[in-house]
């Protein structure tokens, strides 16, 4: 027996019977020879954390704005915590860790530059609009491996896309993937805002922290062990009352104080006008986009292409590539 033939043995012997199993996969879109080692799931988990777009999330902003320090978080560390939440759920309801991991290391691929603010531009001056998640997707499925895409399996794929919106994940792993994101951004935008002397401790409400606790830990391991006790064999990701109302009150107080702060978001106006005048810049000049590019203008639209090359720039690219457009070079006269 190969060791992936031992470790899809195991799964079905260990796992809930809610779990998705690696050996029921409803496969990819185009048929590969199974490894002999790593089951499917594994096998995503790898073909996502090698690609391009994954390291580009190194230099992707997550909430602020090139912070001064290097303790704030990037749009690749907070993948990394929300790998890790998502898998303390999965481990504690006994579903499948690998897809979990898979689909939450795949979650924000398709961000933008400049975190929301550069998704809120996007989303407003592309033809039929922009979502991140739909984008992350795209990134898989179309733009990676030189256009190849990835060739995921069917439900990390679905976790990927689900992880936000209306739409939700058959599986149970997509589905808790949707909270870990949460329970991830709203507490360590509560330590970045801190940090930065945005907000500190005693501003949020004593009914909240009452509920969900008074430090980072405490709120992660409450919220997180609230789900596993409350899911526990039910076929269901679900919360306590208590404990969903008072995450969505402290969301509600983090968009009052932080994502809506002038201080903490006085710079995204620039930003995205940046990233407005780099879309009309290529859309007027097409062939100024890279030769991977170049397809997607041919076969789907100019809108397309530019789109995709300015959603997978890093903060700093984004910032070079417009200082080449519009910002005259040095030069000197011998």
């Amino acid at each position: 027996m190969k060791e992936r033939e031992r470790r899809e043995a195991q799964e079905r012997r260990l796992l809930s019977p809610y779990a998705c199993l690696a050996a029921d996969s409803k496969g990819r879109a185009r048929p590969v020879e199974p490894c002999p080692v790593r089951t499917c799931f594994q096998r995503d988990i790898d073909r996502i954390v090698h690609s391009k777009a994954f390291r580009r999330l190194m230099h992707k902003t997550q909430v602020f704005l090139q912070p001064e320090g290097d303790h704030y978080r990037t749009r690749m560390t907070h993948t990394i915590e929300v790998v890790r939440i998502a898998r303390t759920l999965a481990r504690g309801l006994h579903l499948n860790e690998d897809l979990t991991e898979a689909a939450a290391y795949g979650h924000d691929l398709g961000h933008t530059p400049f975190g929301h603010a550069g998704e809120r531009v996007l989303n407003e001056i592309m033809p039929g609009g922009f979502e991140h998640n739909v984008q992350s997707l795209r990134v898989v499925d179309r733009l990676e491996n030189d256009g190849d895409g990835l060739n995921l399996t069917y439900e990390v794929r679905r976790g990927i896309l689900c992880h936000t919106g209306p739409d939700r994940a058959e599986t149970l792993e997509g589905q808790l993937l949707r909270l870990a994101d949460k329970i991830a951004y709203i507490n360590a935008d509560i330590d970045d805002a801190t940090r930065g002397g945005i907000i500190y401790p005693m501003d949020i409400p004593l009914e909240i922290s009452n509920v969900l606790g008074f430090t980072y830990s405490e709120r992660i391991d409450t919220l997180t062990t609230d789900i596993i006790r409350e899911s526990a064999d039910t076929g269901a990701i679900l919360q306590s009352e208590a404990c969903r109302e008072a995450m969505n009150d402290l969301r509600e107080f983090m968009f009052e104080h932080v994502y809506h702060n002038p201080v903490a978001k006085g710079e995204e106006s620039k930003a995205q006008g940046m990233l407005l005048r780099l879309f009309e810049y290529y859309c007027r000049d097409p062939d100024m986009l890279p030769p991977e590019f170049q397809d997607i203008r041919e076969r789907e639209s100019v809108e397309r292409a530019v789109c995709d090359y300015i959603a997978g720039m890093t903060d700093n690219y984004a910032v070079e590539k417009y200082s080449a457009a519009f910002i005259p070079m040095s030069w000197g006269v011998k």
